[in-house]
């Protein structure tokens, strides 16, 4: 990014840079990018730009959420809880939305626990200055409000998925998800880590991913993921990626 920085660090150990206002004319993040510019500057004239790492826990489920967070190249994972402990990812939010979202609905805790999947920046703005943005711009308001259709949408895919669909095109949808909000063909991962996210026995996903790898898809290497044919990958997803796809770009490019 263009512009000085002032690097600080805060209570939580995230690193925060104050951005000058040069910076704020443009966004890689699409909802902010939707705004005109003089309603995305309003908004980001509150924001910092924080700098998040591997696996970070940004939220817990249940407990009021400080901050609404705007991916730029991070991205999150959103994961149910299971008797108290981390079972199920039913969304991932990169530079094509936010997190915090419950806010608009009037809910200051955070529905579920939320984890950084893929390290980098995101613009971060305190939860009451977030509302407060929200009463005086009606054009964030028309743009959340389809972002928070389109998630609902997409939850109630979700559960066709893991309902009907079984682990190797699931991992191959996940992958093509993940590899979008990485913008990069190779991005950090485990076997551990994505069986604790598609809520499946490890050994289920080394199967899986071991099938894609023979095939040519993928390749695994020292905790890198890289998506070696990407149409490949499309071709044995399941037809969740596609559909969750067009409902975005339908109601929100």
């Amino acid at each position: 990014m263009d512009g000085a920085l002032d690097g600080t660090r805060v209570d939580d150990s995230r690193q925060v840079f104050n951005l000058t206002k040069v910076c704020m004319t443009s966004s890689a993040n699409h909802l902010l990018h939707l705004l005109t510019r003089k309603d995305r500057d309003r908004l980001l004239s509150d924001c910092q730009s924080v700098d998040l790492k591997l696996a970070e826990v940004i939220c817990e489920s249940g407990e009021r959420m400080r901050y609404v967070y705007f991916p730029e190249d991070c991205f999150f994972s959103y994961v149910a809880l299971n008797e108290g402990k981390p079972s199920l990812e039913i969304g991932m939010v990169g530079s094509e939305g936010m997190l915090g979202e419950q806010l608009m609905l009037g809910e200051l805790a955070a529905p579920f626990h939320a984890v950084v999947q893929g390290p980098g920046l995101a613009w971060r703005i305190r939860s009451d200055a977030f509302l407060r943005q929200l009463r005086e711009s009606q054009p964030l308001q028309r743009v959340l409000k389809r972002y928070l259709h389109v998630r609902l949408l997409q939850l109630g895919q979700l559960a066709v998925c893991v309902h009907f669909h079984q682990v190797n095109p699931r991992l191959a949808r996940w992958l093509l998800m993940s590899q979008d909000r990485a913008h990069a063909d190779s991005f950090h991962m485990t076997h551990e880590f994505m069986a604790y996210l598609l809520g499946v026995r490890r050994v289920g996903i080394t199967k899986a991913a071991g099938s894609l790898q023979r095939d040519g898809l993928i390749e695994y290497h020292h905790g890198f993921m890289s998506v070696r044919d990407r149409p490949g990958l499309e071709a044995a997803a399941c037809s969740c990626y596609a559909r969750d796809t067009e409902v975005y770009d339908r109601l929100l490019r």
